[in-house]
C-alpha cells in the first residue's frame, strides 16, 4: 500500500513540475536574444525532462506493475488509448526542441554563435505540449473514476 501510495504521489507531482517548467521554457524562449539568455530555458528544460521521465517511469509502473487497478482495467479503457496515443504526440513533438536544445547547450559551451531563430517556433511547440498535458490530466481523472467504458 506505502508503495502504491509513494508511486501514485511522484506521478502527480510531475504534472505541476512539468507543467510550469514546460510554460516556463516556452515564456524564456520568447525572450532570448543572446545565448547567454539560454540559462533559465536549459533549467525548466531539465525540470521538463525530469517530469516527462517520472511520468512515464511511474505510469507505466502503476498501469501494469500491479499497483493500481491492474493492466486489464487500462488496455481495455478507451480514454487509456487516447491518453497514451497524446502522451506519445508530446514526446514526438519534443524530438526537434530536444535535439536544438542539446546543440544549444554544446554550442555554447565551445562558445560558438547559437542560431536563435528556432527560439519562437520551440516555444510554440511548447504551448501545444501545456494544452496536450491539460487534455491528458483530464482523461487521466475520466479513467480514474470509471467514465465513459462501453
Amino acid at each position: 500500500m506505502t508503495l502504491q501510495w509513494l508511486v501514485a504521489t511522484f506521478h502527480i507531482i510531475a504534472l505541476p513540475i512539468g507543467a510550469v517548467a514546460v510554460f516556463a521554457r516556452s515564456n524564456f524562449l520568447r525572450g532570448v536574444t543572446h545565448a547567454r539568455d539560454l540559462t533559465p530555458v536549459f533549467i525548466a528544460d531539465n525540470l521538463w525532462g525530469l517530469a516527462s521521465l517520472l511520468w512515464f517511469v511511474t505510469g507505466l509502473w502503476r498501469a501494469f506493475g500491479g499497483l493500481e487497478r491492474g493492466s486489464e482495467y487500462y488496455l481495455s479503457h478507451p480514454l487509456f488509448h487516447i491518453k497514451l496515443t497524446l502522451f506519445v504526440i508530446v514526446g514526438l513533438l519534443e524530438v526537434w526542441p530536444a535535439v536544438t536544445l542539446l546543440t544549444w547547450r554544446r554550442a555554447r559551451r565551445r562558445v560558438i554563435p547559437v542560431d536563435l531563430t528556432k527560439a519562437p517556433k520551440i516555444a510554440r511547440i511548447g504551448d501545444v505540449q501545456l494544452v496536450l498535458l491539460l487534455v491528458i490530466v483530464s482523461l487521466a481523472t475520466a479513467i480514474a473514476r470509471g467514465l465513459f467504458v462501453w
